[in-house]
């Protein structure tokens, strides 16, 4: 699925922006949520962060290590690192327009005290501990689109994708206007290979072309994709252009999938479709060709 608002690395997130991160191991949250917050401080905004898995002072230390100066901007109410407990949960259970209401004054205090703006990330995994008004997660991350955009505020939701389901993540997902775009595994002039994902489903999106300079690539990140768990999805909406040398290395990485694993190249040019199929490759049971989004 191609959303609205797409993909976009945070460092070119800007004002007005309520992006969601679905991320699938540790490293991928830290890089992302240090450079998010690490910008804002830069850039003179009023920070807030709610932690759950993490405590407060590991997110902190994430912040020194990276060179920032986490005690300085908290000693100048600049940065609040606190909890889903004290934020989202501060009445003992979830209500989306009291959390709504909240974020509106925080922008509306933010700027009265003369930052430039308000930044905020909250991780969202409180809603898996069955707490009363969790329900409402859904309806929350549509109202408080509001809040953010056309105003000097931005957010980022985290959703850790080992935790919530595919369906959980679908629709949290699909309830923001864009996404953030995740390190890419490979990136030059001519291709990009981002680890994305699509309908809550973990996927390598192919940006740009495959061709006798870059088909070593995406074969060497095709083996690491492997190693993720479950089907293997390879979106190609972002797609100039595969030559066979490039269509044959997806073929191949599909052969090496155990049984029970399948290959699901989506998204593909109907042309590119026909080509696999006039030579055979989607005979093979563990590769499975789309021009269009491909099963859910």
């Amino acid at each position: 699925m191609t959303r609205q608002g797409g993909e976009r690395q945070v460092q070119d997130m800007g004002h007005g922006d309520h992006l969601c991160l679905a991320f699938a191991d540790d490293a991928e949250q830290r890089r992302v949520v240090t450079a998010y917050l690490a910008a804002g401080l830069q850039r003179g905004e009023r920070v807030l962060y709610f932690a759950d898995l993490n405590e407060p002072g590991q997110v902190l230390g994430w912040l020194e290590a990276a060179g920032a100066d986490p005690g300085a901007a908290l000693g100048r109410g600049q940065l609040t690192v606190t909890t889903a407990d004290d934020s989202y949960l501060a009445a003992g259970s979830f209500d989306a327009d009291t959390m709504v209401a909240t974020l509106q004054q925080e922008v509306h205090d933010a700027l009265a005290a003369g930052w430039n703006g308000l930044r905020v990330s909250g991780e969202m995994g409180w809603a898996l501990r069955g707490v009363p008004g969790a329900e409402q997660l859904g309806a929350y991350e549509t109202k408080v689109n509001a809040v953010f955009a056309g105003r000097p505020a931005l957010a980022i939701c985290q959703y850790d994708a080992r935790r919530f389901g595919t369906a959980q993540l679908h629709e949290f997902d699909r309830r923001h206007p864009g996404a953030v775009e995740l390190d890419a595994l490979y990136s030059d002039a001519a291709l990009r290979l981002v680890p994305a994902f699509r309908a809550g489903q973990r996927a390598l999106r192919v940006v740009g072309t495959v061709d006798y300079r870059t088909t070593e690539a995406l074969a060497g990140v095709l083996e690491t994709v492997l190693g993720w768990p479950g089907d293997v999805w390879v979106d190609m909406s972002a797609l100039e252009f595969i030559d066979l040398a490039g269509m044959r290395a997806l073929a191949r990485a599909a052969e090496r999938l155990p049984a029970g694993r399948r290959m699901h190249v989506v998204e593909l040019a109907p042309m590119l479709c026909q080509v696999v199929s006039v030579i055979g490759w989607d005979e093979h049971p563990s590769l499975t060709v789309s021009a269009g989004e491909g099963p859910a």
